[in-house]
């Protein structure tokens, strides 16, 4: 082999396993994610791969710091960070172009290389999202223990008082859902929602429609089986909003997990007259699909104060409800004994 082109293969494999390590820190100890951290520990073992092709005593012995004219070369800008999000930021720019060096000498060397250096480029064109765009967010998220689910119908009291209740009892995150608005109407209720969730620091989120939640300025768009895949919600609704998605049966959350969303929803836990559905995935079922992954589970469907506690017990990082707040006497009341049933999360 060129011993040219193995120097260049070690610098850049160097740079790509440093930067990701700088990455993966970031997502861990400033995110707290575990998600983020866990998808940049994969990136940086899958540089065996380009490793395996060029031979990892090849590269070592290739290597030639005392040779190096650029070794002590360092601009004014970088040798300087205000904050960590400026250093994660550094740390994907220099991942980048050190795997697209990869991928272009890896050609020289070793097709497989090449394809396995351009691949790793691509997953971290969308970490860079999941951890730069939608890190804030994300954190926040894994903050949340009550999602209330908001229809008016459902509501015995003026719908946006509900709402307001449901902050006042702890729910973190309000979703709006509307399956029969006029459009025009639709967003002109995401909007005041949108206006109430942002003096009370919550998080907004609309079902299904990611162009209502886009012009309202929401935080989440929420979609289900039978909807725009997350991939297609991204593309309408844009990079920095989180999507979630949710999945009734083990082989649905596999696939979901596939679509990388930020959290994923998984029910019924119990049977809701809310919406009935023959099939109850239970606790059971929450309980087998929490070992694989880190993302943010959210428990939904018939869960009250009196069983929250085994929706919690099966891995329930959050529970969703909608009739057992709004429908009730006194949402607050409703929404704070809800919120004591889950522990505090790490976000």
């Amino acid at each position: 082999m060129d011993p040219d082109v193995l120097r260049i293969l070690d610098v850049n494999l160097n740079r790509t396993r440093e930067a990701l390590r700088v990455i993966e820190d970031y997502a861990r100890f400033v995110r707290d994610d575990a998600d983020a951290a866990a998808a940049a520990k994969r990136c940086r073992h899958d540089l065996r791969d380009v490793i395996a092709a060029a031979g990892a005593d090849n590269l070592l012995a290739a290597r030639d710091i005392v040779g190096d004219v650029g070794r002590d070369f360092k601009t004014a800008h970088e040798l300087a960070r205000q904050a960590p999000d400026d250093v994660v930021r550094a740390a994907f720019a220099r991942a980048s172009e050190a795997t697209r060096a990869l991928s272009e000498y890896g050609k020289l060397i070793s097709p497989a290389a090449a394809s396995a250096a351009e691949s790793l480029r691509y997953r971290l064109y969308e970490l860079e999202q999941r951890i730069v765009l939608r890190g804030e967010l994300r954190q926040r998220f894994r903050g949340v223990r009550l999602y209330v689910l908001v229809t008016e119908a459902l509501c015995r009291r003026p719908w946006l008082e509900v709402v307001e209740a449901a902050i006042r009892g702890g729910a973190e995150c309000v979703q709006l859902r509307e399956k029969k608005l006029p459009d025009r109407e639709h967003l002109r209720r995401a909007r005041q929602v949108r206006d109430l969730t942002a003096r009370h620091g919550v998080l907004l989120a609309v079902n299904d429609r990611p162009d209502i939640a886009r012009l309202a300025g929401a935080d989440i768009v929420h979609v289900g089986q039978d909807d725009l895949s997350v991939r297609d919600v991204r593309r309408i609704a844009g990079a920095r909003m989180l999507v979630g998605k949710s999945t009734h049966t083990e082989a649905q959350f596999e696939a979901a997990l596939a679509e990388m969303p930020d959290y994923l929803a998984v029910g019924p836990m119990f049977p809701s007259a809310t919406k009935p559905q023959a099939h109850i995935a239970g606790p059971s079922t929450l309980a087998a699909v929490r070992p694989r992954t880190e993302l943010p589970l959210v428990a939904i469907g018939g869960i009250t104060a009196d069983n929250a506690a085994a929706v919690v017990g099966a891995g329930a990082d959050c529970l969703a409800v909608s009739a057992a707040v709004i429908s009730a006497d006194d949402p607050e009341a409703a929404a704070r004994a809800l919120v004591a049933c889950v522990p505090v999360s790490r976000g």
